[in-house]
């Protein structure tokens, strides 16, 4: 891959990607943990080919995620992907299920039981086990997608008897806060879950990952337990829609 390294866009994803790291490396002492403890993921959408392929390979990128179906597999044959990791991110519909499971590492977006099901049954039928994060709408908020509280804890335990699925954690969106400690009591709420389920007897959950900041929060969130935040417009800047 060739690489112009006197685009300045090249040089900005470098900078950011460093400040995006100390920033980390702070928040995650402050939490009593440190850097290592806290994955960095590189949020594609809409983002170019190249720029995605300059991160991987020059500043060390190892953990992309894309919202889209079709953007991902439109991308991914022209990707640097070895020893990268890939989940979806964003909202996953039940009839694009068969064409995404074998595709990526992890989906971060189950929102539903039955898209759980629907995940089991694909990967079941594929012979594989695939890895899931449980999408919480933490917030209530009706324009969002996720497990509401209340339907959340219920489903739980049937969740967690899926054949060839491994919950691996939570993942959320909180609502736009103006006051920080608002934000942190979402954040809160979320680490709560999380570590009762990750404490609890449920088969097929593997507690590893609390997936919850973007880039105008992640800080807030390492400090509240996150340990996998997901990271666009702050590495690659303000998204281009065609």
């Amino acid at each position: 891959m060739t690489i112009n390294s006197s685009d300045p866009a090249f040089i900005n994803i470098s900078e950011n990607i460093k400040r995006i790291r100390n920033d980390i490396n702070e928040a995650a002492v402050k939490s009593g943990r440190s850097e290592s403890d806290v994955r960095l993921m590189a949020v594609t959408k809409t983002v170019s080919v190249d720029y995605i392929n300059y991160a991987i390979l020059n500043c060390g990128i190892d953990l992309i995620g894309e919202n889209k179906v079709q953007e991902f597999l439109s991308k991914k044959d022209y990707l640097e992907l070895d020893g990268v990791e890939k989940h979806l991110i964003g909202h996953l519909q039940t009839n694009k299920v068969k064409k995404i499971v074998p595709e990526v590492d992890m989906i971060q977006s189950v929102d539903s039981l039955n898209l759980a099901k629907v995940v089991s049954a694909e990967a079941l039928k594929r012979g594989i086990c695939a890895d899931i994060l449980l999408e919480v709408n933490i917030g209530d908020e009706e324009s969002k997608t996720g497990f509401d509280k209340v339907a959340f804890l219920e489903s739980v335990s049937e969740l967690s008897e899926l054949p060839s699925i491994s919950v691996k954690g939570l993942m959320t969106i909180p609502p736009i806060c103006e006051d920080e400690k608002e934000l942190e009591k979402y954040f809160s709420q979320m680490s709560e879950y999380y570590n009762e389920l990750k404490n609890g007897n449920y088969p097929n959950f593997d507690f590893n990952i609390l997936s919850m900041g973007m880039s105008g929060d992640y800080k807030e969130a390492i400090i509240n337990g996150s340990n996998l935040v997901r990271v666009g417009s702050a590495i690659f800047g303000a998204r281009i829609y065609k």
